[in-house]
């Protein structure tokens, strides 16, 4: 998912390359993930009206 001509999930993984993730980034990184499809929900149903 593109934001603000970006891609938040692959930025902050290419932000972390060569780095092993801690319990708390893992979490981190699902939560992005979570609000990215979250938010390719919404506009879905945006769309719909």
């Amino acid at each position: 998912m593109h934001t603000n001509g970006y891609q938040p999930a692959q930025k902050w993984l290419k932000e972390r390359k060569g780095s092993a993730l801690g319990y708390e980034e893992i979490l981190h990184y699902q939560q992005i993930i979570a609000s990215q499809a979250r938010t390719i929900e919404i506009m879905k149903k945006i769309d719909e009206i």
